[in-house]
């Protein structure tokens, strides 16, 4: 069976009555193969759990006046009893992940406590003598239908908070239990899930989650990694294809979902699961010492973070700073711009834990449904006022983030990156802005510390510009996440092309070799903040390249370091160029799993 997935691993499929078709391989045997969006690697083999939530019908009579009062005091209880749950899914956060996760339910609990949408909630019971539960699905229903259709990925995270807290509410109206213990051991198969959902299942040592719904960077994916349980999203209809006690086996790597596997397939995934856990252990042992080639170059990694929780861990991993912090995790519940005094106490605090080591800071890399001002609904967030364009129009948010950066650069090790740059003129912009600050708070407190510059090339435009943009800064950091979505004309997060996405087409191996050898050539340093610099398949294309630095999430990087341990760069050079000469994905990845499977 292991080979009827490779062989139809690479088939284009499209969509059917408006689902997409994932499934890649069937078998005699009465197993089936299913491809969807790898979001955390790892092989689960065990029993399905159909996890569905429990719906209630919605009370549809006409209350009596004299009701409605004892009907508003189950609504206002059914919050608080909300309200207990979240603070108690936030403790447990806390302890699993660390505060910074946990900040996810801060601003659940932000919104049960929301005046306006409790008072049109009351007030409509009162004058309207509709059931609450009824009242309360058609108040969230207008900002759920909202954020569903949006093409933004914040809007569609703020709908999976959104139906999740609705949810909530309307269980607790019925005083129904929270579901939340399985059979140990179990693989999670559920339409969606929320953030909540991932935090308390994974209470019974859960073997991993699979979904309808979701992509690489939702919410639940970022927290199935760092729980270190694999995951599978973006498959379509195949919750409903499973039952409890199917046997499944996941693999969070390639995507890869099997129903009822035969013996053979069972046995090849056992060993692939079991050999990545030795060299796992392996890795571990020397996760802290220096990576060098086995020619004897250094390879350095960094982390990508989004919380200064994280930095707590961040040596025992083996890295040597933060390549990405992404600052936009500042926002308050998502839309409240940070001061510049919470900006500075927290960048403070960062730059002293890391010290000497870096601390990238990558400005806001916001879209405007983030700020609560923004005049206009954009039909294409993406491509619209986004990045580097928003600080440029909104200079109270750029200046109060550069001061903030200014003053917390007291041990001089913080650098500074910018989001989404396609021409020089903005690169200087900010530069402008920096040194005009620079200069005002060194009248004021007689000293700041400038920090390198840096910009992000994740946009056709900065690759065309690559020679221009890496004379002006100090360094550049390849987001390939966002330069792939944007050269290929493919939504990352849209389930029905998926399989189009693939950061080793021809056009971005390309790019992405362009990017690395100009800015070589410029003596402008040059690293790698994208998901293809965790990707143990890239490493030697990169390498080959000429690249020597990576910024990845911190659970790769022990990982990423032995297996550099092993590379000869003389015959990644090698690699790198032939794979430059191939015409397809399909080529490129076959020729690097044939020189990582001769190591």
């Amino acid at each position: 069976m292991s080979e009827n997935i490779a062989a139809h691993a690479d088939r284009p499929s499209r969509p059917e009555k408006g689902w997409k078709k994932n499934k890649v391989a069937a078998h005699a045997s009465g197993e089936d193969a299913y491809r969807g969006i790898g979001t955390s690697r790892g092989i689960a083999i065990g029993a399905a759990y159909a996890f569905e939530k429990e719906q209630y019908e919605h009370e549809n009579k006409v209350i009596a006046p004299d009701e409605a009062e004892q009907e508003i005091e189950r609504f206002l209880e059914a919050l608080r009893r909300s309200e207990k749950e979240l603070k108690k899914i936030e403790r447990v956060t806390t302890r699993k992940l660390g505060k910074g996760y946990a900040n996810l339910f801060e601003a659940q609990i932000m919104l049960l406590h929301d005046p306006v949408l409790i008072e049109s909630i009351t007030n409509r019971i009162r004058t309207e003598l509709k059931a609450a539960s009824l009242v309360i699905d058609e108040e969230f229903g207008k900002y759920l239908e909202q954020f569903m259709n949006s093409d933004d990925q914040f809007f569609q995270e703020r709908a999976c908070d959104f139906r999740d807290i609705k949810e909530r509410i309307i269980r607790n109206l019925h005083i129904k239990k929270l579901h939340s213990w399985i059979p140990e051991g179990s693989i999670v198969v559920s339409e969606h899930l929320s953030p909540a959902d991932v935090i308390l299942l994974s209470r019974s040592n859960v073997k991993g989650f699979v979904t309808d719904t979701g992509g690489k960077t939702s919410h639940i994916a970022l927290i199935c990694k760092s729980l270190n349980i694999p995951m599978v999203v973006g498959l379509g209809n195949f919750s409903q294809l499973v039952s409890t006690g199917d046997l499944l086996i996941i693999d969070g790597e390639s995507g890869t979902v099997v129903i009822n596997p035969d013996q053979k397939t069972i046995e090849y995934y056992t060993g692939k699961r079991d050999e990545a856990l030795r060299f796992d252990a392996d890795a571990s042992l020397t996760a802290e010492q220096p990576a060098y080639t086995r020619c004897g170059v250094r390879i350095s990694f960094f982390s990508n973070i989004d919380f200064k929780e994280e930095l707590l861990g961040i040596r025992a991993t083996g890295s040597e700073g933060v390549g990405l912090f992404r600052t936009e995790n500042l926002f308050i519940d998502g839309t409240k711009v940070p001061s510049e005094s919470e900006q500075l106490n927290y960048y403070l605090e960062m730059a002293e834990t890391l010290a000497p080591m870096p601390l990238v800071v990558r400005l806001f890399d916001i879209g405007g449904d983030k700020l609560l001002y923004s005049p206009v609904r954009e039909p294409n967030p993406n491509l619209g006022w986004r990045g580097i364009r928003i600080l440029i129009d909104v200079p109270e948010i750029l200046e109060s983030q550069l001061r903030a950066v200014l003053q917390a650069n007291v041990h001089g090790n913080i650098h500074i990156l910018l989001p989404m740059i396609s021409s020089i003129e903005e690169i200087r912009f900010i530069k402008e802005t920096l040194d005009k600050l620079c200069s005002a708070i060194r009248e004021e407190k007689g000293h700041a510390e400038k920090p390198f510059i840096g910009a992000m090339i994740e946009v056709p435009a900065a690759v065309e510009m690559i020679a221009e943009i890496s004379r002006e800064v100090d360094f550049v950091s390849i987001g390939t996440n966002d330069l792939t979505q944007y050269t290929l004309a493919v939504d990352r997060n849209n389930v029905i092309v998926q399989d189009l996405f693939d950061k080793f087409h021809p056009a971005i191996v390309r790019q992405v070799h362009r990017v690395i050898t100009t800015a070589q050539k410029n003596r402008c340093r040059v690293s790698i903040c994208g998901d293809m610099g965790s990707d143990r398949l890239a490493l030697p294309f990169l390498l080959g390249c000429g690249l020597r630095k990576f910024s990845v999430v911190c659970a790769d990087i022990a990982k990423l370091k032995k297996l550099v341990s092993g590379i000869t760069l003389a015959e990644t050079e090698i690699v790198a160029n032939e794979c430059l000469q191939l015409d397809s994905a399909a080529k490129i990845k076959g020729r690097l799993e044939e020189y990582l499977a001769a190591l």
